[in-house]
């Protein structure tokens, strides 16, 4: 027993030194842990907490770019703020020092959020700058951590933010082609590339914008478009935002007029109801019709808001190049209601635009009554939107064919294939392309023309539907053009809502719609490569704006 006493002495000291070599190996890692915390601000611990939270972590986005390849949105790595409150020992010394370096936060929310013992994660901040992460590191507080996310930004700011929409802090499509779009960006890293040239998109949201300033409007939208293609080369709304940053924007400036509003345009229906007869074989171009008085339908008198300075007749040409109601109206008569509402029908006005960045769908008459076809013929009574009309509008443009818009650039795999359909013969497109040239030359439209660039085309100014009628005092105008008028292949549109003149008084389409057609086009027809012709200038009439040197567009 006393050798076993002696053995047991013996082996303590070497014992003892394992175990507490153990100790060490174990405070050592402690330490270790320790240090990893302390200089990683306990990513790793917090990690975990996060991984098994319901919070979505976004993901990245195919990049958007337009027909040039130029880059219109894509994905960056920034960093969210989280924190684990179950390892706060101070709630509030945290809050106070996130909030001196995070002055958009509010201390009482954050307060609340770590003082929340029973959760273990809470987001704190999304979306952190470099310079922001670091700060908040400086703090050296253990219990809040960082994810590295991706964030959706827009190289252009406003620029076609109405056309490109928004994410949500989690990557989700909120609008525009983010959200119409969203699996095609999410499922792969292929860039979305869109028929929009940034160009001409820029030129037309700066007119846009000039015009709306200019004319007091509640707003507006505009639409370029190639009518042999049927390519969205441009779409813009106004009031405009910064899509990165679309919470300070209220509804109104993000609403996509263009596409998902709809008004009554007026008359630049009024080339369709022509074209209609013409077509029909129901009205000849040499005949007259006379336009001295009112037409009454029942108890309703249909009338020319600007006669036709006493004239007893009126062609066709005369008519639509001074936009007579009167006139319009005889020619839907000769058309009949079944014919007219085909006709439309076929233009694809009756229905939403198949664009792809989705559009609204028009407001029809609940019941067509005869007063109804008639103030249809000149574009009262229906609503469409503009990317719709503009899409009819190019059928004039296009031979006659109705072509289907389309905003993706062909070859990409959700492009599908568009077959054009007849909707009037060619030469009555070309018929209705020369009249609308007369009314831009001679007519309502003087205000679009540009020398050398054959502008045709036609105002509409349209009263807004108010309870128990129309207001005379707000106004929706417009004006749609096709450009070379001898050789159109693009499709300008620019509506104007409820704009005044100085006095506060509504204006028509002459003076508010057509000046902005005029200097889109001609910012934008040496980015088009269309060649100006100055055999067509008048040698007398109202004077016409001069091209811009080139370096200036």
């Amino acid at each position: 027993m006393s050798k076993n006493l002696f053995e047991a002495e013996r082996t303590s000291p070497l014992r003892a030194r394992l175990v507490a070599a153990g100790l060490c190996v174990a405070f050592c890692a402690v330490g270790l842990q320790g240090a990893v915390v302390a200089l990683a601000g306990n990513d790793s611990a917090t990690t975990r907490v996060a991984s098994s939270s319901r919070d979505a972590v976004s993901t990245r986005r195919a990049e958007i770019v337009d027909r040039n390849g130029e880059r219109l949105a894509t994905s960056v790595s920034v960093y969210s703020l989280y924190a684990d409150p179950s390892a706060i020992w101070n709630a509030h010394d945290v809050a106070t020092g996130l909030v001196s370096i995070l002055p958009d936060l509010d201390y009482d929310t954050i307060l609340a959020r770590l003082s929340d013992e029973d959760r273990r994660f809470v987001w704190l901040k999304r979306g952190l700058t470099p310079n922001q992460r670091q700060a908040v590191f400086d703090l050296g507080f253990e219990a809040l951590g960082f994810r590295e996310e991706t964030r959706r930004f827009y190289p252009q700011r406003s620029l076609a933010s109405h056309i490109l929409g928004f994410t949500d802090v989690d990557g989700n499509g909120i609008s525009g082609i983010e959200y119409a779009l969203n699996d095609r960006l999410t499922s792969t890293d292929e860039p979305l590339q869109l028929t929009i040239d940034v160009g001409i998109q820029y030129s037309l949201e700066v007119e846009l914008s000039a015009a709306a300033v200019r004319t007091n409007a509640e707003g507006g939208a505009g639409v370029v478009l190639d009518a042999r293609t049927g390519e969205v080369l441009a779409m813009a709304s106004w009031p405009m935002y910064d899509a990165n940053r679309p919470q300070d924007a209220d509804d109104i400036a993000r609403f996509n007029r263009a596409s998902s509003g709809v008004y009554e345009l007026g008359s630049v229906f009024k080339p369709f109801t022509i074209a209609a007869g013409i077509d029909l074989g129901e009205v000849t171009l040499r005949e007259t019709f006379d336009v001295r008085n009112p037409i009454r339908i029942g108890s309703d008198a249909i009338h020319d808001d600007h006669p036709l300075h006493n004239a007893r007749s009126a062609d066709l040409t005369t008519i639509l190049a001074q936009s007579s109601n009167i006139g319009t109206v005889q020619v839907a008569g000769r058309i009949g209601p079944e014919r007219q509402v085909r006709f439309l029908e076929s233009l694809g006005l009756f229905d939403a635009s198949p664009v792809e960045l989705g559009s609204a769908s028009p407001l029809l008459p609940e019941y067509w009554s005869e007063v109804t076809y008639a103030t249809t013929s000149f574009g009262h009574g229906i609503a469409v939107s503009p990317m719709a009309f503009a899409s009819a509008f190019a059928t004039f443009a296009n031979d006659g064919e109705y072509l289907a818009p389309t905003i993706l650039m062909e070859g990409d795999s959700l492009s599908e294939p568009r077959e054009p359909r007849r909707v009037m013969s060619a030469p009555t497109a070309q018929v209705v392309v020369e009249m609308m040239r007369t009314a831009v030359t001679e007519g309502t439209g003087r205000n679009a023309d540009v020398v050398g660039y054959r502008v045709a085309g036609k105002t509409g100014t349209a009263e807004k539907p108010a309870a128990g009628g129309y207001d005379d005092d707000r106004n929706v105008t417009s004006f749609s053009a096709v450009f070379p008028a001898d050789d159109p292949n693009y499709v300008v549109l620019i509506v104007l809502d409820e704009p005044t003149n100085e006095a506060g008084q509504a204006i028509s389409a002459a003076f508010a719609s057509a000046p902005a057609v005029g200097n889109v086009i001609e910012r934008i027809a040496p980015i088009l490569d269309v060649m100006p012709n100055f055999e067509d200038i008048r040698p007398s009439g109202p004077p016409v704006r001069m091209i811009a040197d080139r370096r200036s567009l």
